[in-house]
């Protein structure tokens, strides 16, 4: 052996000999995040200082006092009939009484027994308590078919941002920092102590966490810049020159390398608090025969815009939506023994969202729910803490979790999902690219089928003592093992306010022997332990009223009925919208001013798409009301009134699903769908699974949220002088792109009517459609009876109103045949109901003169509304014609229309208002509404006037048709005796 070998030999050996020792050595453990020692949670920062966060700062008074049983002040006895009137004058009285020391007024009590309520319970005061006589006793049952809360908890948000905020100074802020620095001293004096705290979202942050599109190289439901910034509610407890002390913990650090943060100061006067909802059953009542009925109530409550309130010892039934829906406007909640059984809707997204929070410290605790969606769940951008603690769901369609945006601070303590997921992740393009949905946020001694726990960029998830398959880059300790405190949420609650907190916590007692080599004793006493029922948290939290009683003693308490309902006082109505001398009025007023459209499709529920948001008849957002949600109609009416609107034209959604925006025509793998939901006038069968992944529509029934909210709008306008230009149709599904048609319900399959139409699809080219004709055909005597029956309940949903104007449809372009049909269905429904509504004739030129030529449908137009065709400026009709399968920007890129003018408005305005001298002609063509002087003096209807009009001259036209000038640049307005002159060069009107 050489010594080259010798040598080679010798490093082998010296190599071996050290690995060998390497691996002798005891290899040092990381020291975890958080553990127990003695009884004391120990918790690990990392190298920026961030920490697991102190979630105890949830739930009434942020945990530190128990819920209070307040005295009673008025009792509403059990009555037959509708007691929405008697519980609400309950609430009111309570709300106007003085409120003690304590900021409590006192409760309603409602006495054993049944009470139905057909409209909705508002608790608007500070102070005011809604308690039942226990939930076997007492049930308020949400009658009717409405989909509004049942009961409400709402304050007003009167937050104003101030402009003028303070730049937090700190490079760095970590997770659950309780103070930071500003760029100037705050004398608190000068300020209110409540503070928000913004935590910009950069693009740098953004693109960090890649959530700047997600795949598809298509970027249009990737974060932008400003639109998920966190914003942290918190009470400043203490200012030591530029140091800033607060209440509870941030959630997610403030780095100046992603826009750091800054303070405002605000005043909410508006936010109620110390109100609660207690010790009852509420039901939902809903349509048998349709086990995915939807016209019935979605949320048991809602809470808004309140702090320091409480839901407790409640059991739901039949709900929608969600048993309890705490909104992003709220703090401090406590929703706790509460069982969520039975939902009844769609299974899909917005749907059976048992316990639902958007809002901040929201403590959850001992919640029990059955057959939901995401039974525990945590929304968009919620800027937390908020925590959910012995929680149960079972056999629900999808997981709890956090469900949207980058929730921050979320506690899941002692939570079991039997049959599906709980979830900490990236969820990408879902839920309308939620992307990252949590961060800093804790699994503790959970189990679920399945536990996801993913560590964002910049951030990071935690799961200790899981039980349950797993996923995720997350941190992760004593899977499959069971650790102690049980409780994460009740261990850091007693070290922070130092006291036994036992009675708070209630935890169930769960016998923890583990012993794989047990003694015959305990074996012997193991198996007959084994023998009896295991005790379920549900039964658990059925027994909280033994655990926590809920007085339900009043002495000397009057009832409603010895106090006194106020009477419902009945609107008064404007005068009625009808046809005088050939023009459009209310009384001896000219009806004028603006119109609006409402969106199709797309929109969201961000604050950009709240912004840019048209008021809206039918647009849908469970749980949410307000601009670009479910718009408040009584708002809508007082905002159209100050804006000069006069009308609002209304067509169904394009499509329901958000999804569909994307414009696939792919069949949907789920019912997962996006909100804000453009209804459709029919309803769901609750059979079967449509193209959109929720059940087949049945076109011979009829959406009643729709037509409802339609109805509702009807009667406002009634009341205030205002008009519905109700679109029976709209072409837009039949005809363009072929995404239009996908989820439309008339196609084959996505109804239960057999209405006939190919399947699978003739797309042309594999994108467009080309469906029209088929739509209008009246040879399938399906389809025929299918319109009839639905121009009738066009007609017979307004048949009390007279501010509604009916036309065809939305982009109506189709052929004169179907026009004489729905003129034919109207003609015959007016001679059953005696009934007259009023009718617009809103189609192409040819069509429209074809109509108008035969006197039996000439005979039931009201209203010529010139809309698809106009005279140029040139003094050429752009005239396309109808039923040649063509959309109005099919014909417009074939023929190239030109504008119009101030002339050939009123030229073609005249022309009708002259050859048919007692019908109302609307102009809503080209350039609407910019010549609504020109309508006017050619005699037109509904014209859009300067505000600034003299109202003595609109009157005065109210009896004048138009008449030929010798002055080019005049138009004339006369009845004989005297004129109204409008000069076009100098834009002023002269009385002669």
């Amino acid at each position: 052996m050489n010594k080259r070998t010798v040598y080679r030999y010798l490093i082998l050996i010296s190599l071996i000999t050290g690995q060998q020792a390497l691996l002798a050595q005891k290899q040092v453990k990381p020291v975890p995040p958080l553990y127990s020692e003695k009884g004391k949670l120990i918790y690990t920062p990392d190298q920026l200082g961030n920490r697991i966060p102190d979630f105890s700062y949830c739930g009434y008074k942020a945990s530190e006092q128990p819920i209070p049983n307040i005295d009673v002040k008025v009792v509403v006895p059990v009555k037959a009939g509708d007691a929405t009137l008697r519980i609400q004058s309950a609430l009111d009285y309570v709300g106007s009484l003085p409120a003690d020391a304590n900021g409590f007024r006192g409760a309603v009590l409602l006495q054993k027994g049944i009470y139905e309520v057909l409209g909705q319970l508002r608790i608007t005061a500070s102070g005011v308590v809604l308690r039942g006589s226990g939930v076997h006793a007492t049930t308020i049952v949400g009658a009717g078919t409405g989909r509004l809360a049942l009961i409400k908890i709402v304050g007003k948000n009167t937050i104003e941002k101030q402009l003028s905020g303070l730049k937090i100074t700190d490079a760095y802020v970590p997770v659950n920092a309780m103070s930071f620095h500003v760029d100037q001293s705050i004398n608190i004096k000068d300020h209110s102590d409540k503070i928000i705290i913004r935590r910009p979202s950069t693009a740098n942050w953004i693109n960090l966490l890649g959530a700047d599109h997600f795949g598809g190289g298509i970027t249009a439901l990737g974060w932008k810049p400003g639109e998920r910034d966190l914003f942290f509610d918190r009470t400043i407890s203490k200012i030591e020159g530029n140091t800033v002390y607060i209440d509870a913990p941030i959630t997610t650090a403030l780095d100046t390398t992603y826009g750091g943060a800054s303070i405002y100061f605000y005043n909410n006067d508006g936010r109620i608090n110390n109100c609660g909802v207690e010790n009852i059953k509420l039901i939902s009542s809903f349509n048998k025969a349709n086990p995915k009925d939807e016209d019935h109530r979605w949320n048991a409550i809602n809470i808004e815009n309140a702090e320091d309130c409480w839901a407790r010892q409640i059991t739901f039934q039949h709900f929608a939506g969600s048993a309890v829906s705490v909104l992003e406007t709220s703090k401090r909640i406590t929703v706790e023994d509460c069982i969520s059984l039975a939902p009844v809707s769609e299974i899909g997204g917005q749907r059976r969202y048992a316990f639902l929070t958007t809002g901040q410290q929201t403590l959850f605790q001992r919640c029990y729910a059955e057959n939901g969606y995401h039974d525990f769940a945590v929304g968009f951008c919620a800027a937390g803490p908020n925590a959910f603690v012995q929680c149960e769901s079972i056999l629900p369609f999808s997981f709890s979790g956090a469900i949207d945006s980058w929730a921050s601070g979320v506690l899941f303590d002692v939570v079991n999902v039997d049959g599906n997921a709980l979830r900490f992740g990236n969820r990408g393009q879902d839920a309308n690219g939620a992307g990252w949905s949590v961060a800093n946020s804790v699994f503790w001694n959970c189990s679920a089928a399945r536990i996801d726990c993913y560590k964002p960029p910049t951030a990071q998830n935690w799961a200790f003592g899981s039980w349950s398959q797993f996923a995720g880059d997350g941190y992760w300790n004593e899977s499959n093992n069971t650790i102690t405190p049980r409780s994460l949420y009740y261990a850091q609650l007693r070290e922070r306010i130092n006291k036994n907190v036992d009675a708070q916590a209630q935890i169930m007692d769960v016998p923890t022997e583990a012993s794989s080599s047990p003694s015959v004793d305990v074996a012997q006493a193991l198996t007959k332990e084994a023998s009896k029922p295991k005790q379920q948290l549900k039964d658990f939290i059925a027994q909280a009223s033994a655990r926590s009683k809920i007085s339900i003693a009043y002495n000397n308490v009057k009832s409603i009925d010895e106090i006194g309902i106020p009477q419902k006082i009945k609107p008064t109505l404007a005068p009625a919208l009808q046809i005088k001398n050939g023009v459009l009025v209310r009384g001896d007023e000219l009806v004028t001013g603006k119109r609006s459209g409402v969106q199709w499709w797309s929109g969201g529920l961000q604050s950009k798409d709240i912004q840019q948001a048209k008021w809206h008849i039918t647009r849908f957002v469970p749980g949410r009301s307000g601009k670009g949600l479910t718009d408040n109609l009584d708002e809508v009416v007082t905002e159209m009134k100050a804006t000069n609107h006069v009308a609002i034209e209304h067509n169904y959604g394009l499509w329901y699903d958000r999804r569909r925006d994307d414009h696939q025509r792919v069949r949907r793998m789920d019912g997962e769908v996006w909100p804000p939901f453009y209804e459709l006038p029919f309803a769901r069968s609750g059979k079967e699974t449509a193209w959109d992944g929720l059940s087949k529509y049945d076109l011979t029934k009829y959406n009643l949220f729709y037509w409802t909210r339609l109805k509702q709008f009807a009667d406002l306008a009634d009341q205030n002088g205002l008009v519905l230009v109700h679109q029976n149709y709209f072409q837009h599904n039949i005809i363009e792109a072929g995404a239009h048609y996908a989820d439309f319900p008339w196609r084959t399959a996505n109804n239960i009517n057999n209405t006939g139409f190919n399947e699978p699809v003739n797309y042309a080219g594999d994108k467009r459609i080309f469906y029209a004709e088929q739509f209008y055909d009246l040879s399938n005597p399906v389809r025929k009876e299918l319109h009839k029956k639905y121009i009738r309940q066009c007609l017979a949903n307004f048949k009390d109103n007279n501010g509604v104007i009916q036309l065809i449809g939305e982009e109506y372009t189709g052929p004169l045949h179907f026009v004489k049909f729905w003129l034919d269905v109207i003609r015959e429904w007016e001679k059953e109901t005696g009934k007259h509504p009023l009718i617009a004739l809103s189609v192409t030129k040819d069509v429209q003169d074809a109509i108008l030529a035969l006197p039996a449908y000439a005979a039931v137009i009201d209203i010529i509304d010139i809309r698809y065709w106009h005279y140029q400026a040139d003094g050429t009709a752009y005239a396309p014609k109808g039923g040649e399968n063509l959309a109005p920007r099919q014909h417009a890129r074939l023929l190239k229309p030109k504008k119009t003018n101030f002339e050939q408005v009123y030229r073609a305005v005249k022309e009708y208002r002259t050859k048919y001298p007692t019908k109302a002609v609307m102009y809503s063509g080209d350039n609407y509404p910019e010549f609504g002087v020109a309508v006017l003096m050619a005699g037109g209807s509904m014209p859009v006037l300067p505000e600034t009009i003299d109202g003595a001259i609109l009157k005065a036209a109210l009896g004048m048709k138009p008449v030929t000038s010798t002055n080019a640049n005049e138009y004339v307005l006369s009845d004989g005796k005297s004129s109204i002159i409008y000069n076009s060069e100098t834009r002023k009107f002269e009385r002669r």
